[in-house]
């Protein structure tokens, strides 16, 4: 039996993927990704990141794989995701990630951020808005000076009648991921 295009199948097939170059695949991949995905306004992208299970090598002395990627939550659809470089972490991937990607008039989140360093926020923040894209981002108790700001602000919004100001509001709930 032959595949399409002559190749036999009983050489190995992945001698044929092993020539592919990732970055290229990986472009192509995220083209057609967008291209089938229904650009809605207000799309919800996630960016997070994730540790393959399974993936440490104790015998090569390879590291667990990590990954980040975009989750498009009403398309169902995962819109690209990187592999973060060896003794690296998410900070470094997220920009090349949202490099890829087209997130005009998207909202993203990253839960991932919500214990990295300030400046590295801001300069991933500034690419999402560079983008045409607004975010939401976690800020922790443990981020002083920035959740005491926050809840000031909030506090002094209340205060002043948020209640009869005009605002969005929407909540999801998800309760396949435990």
């Amino acid at each position: 039996m032959e595949l399409p295009h002559g190749i036999p199948s009983h050489d190995a097939s992945g001698d044929v993927f092993v020539r592919l170059d990732p970055s290229q695949v990986q472009n192509c991949f995220v083209s057609w990704i967008q291209a089938i995905a229904e650009q809605l306004p207000g799309e919800v992208v996630v960016i997070d990141g994730k540790t393959a299970r399974r993936s440490y090598d104790g015998y090569g002395s390879k590291g667990a794989i990590h990954m980040v990627s975009a989750w498009a939550t009403q398309n169902n659809l995962t819109l690209g995701q990187i592999k973060t470089e060896e003794k690296s972490n998410e900070i470094t991937a997220i920009p090349q990630l949202l490099e890829m990607l087209d997130l005009h008039g998207c909202i993203v989140t990253m839960r991932s951020l919500a214990n990295r360093a300030m400046d590295c926020q801001q300069e991933i923040t500034q690419q999402i808005t560079a983008g045409g894209a607004d975010y939401v981002l976690a800020v922790k108790e443990n981020q002083g000076q920035l959740h005491e700001g926050i809840r000031d602000l909030f506090g002094g919004a209340e205060a002043l009648g948020i209640n009869g100001m005009h605002y969005d509001h929407a909540e999801a709930l998800d309760k396949g991921h435990g």
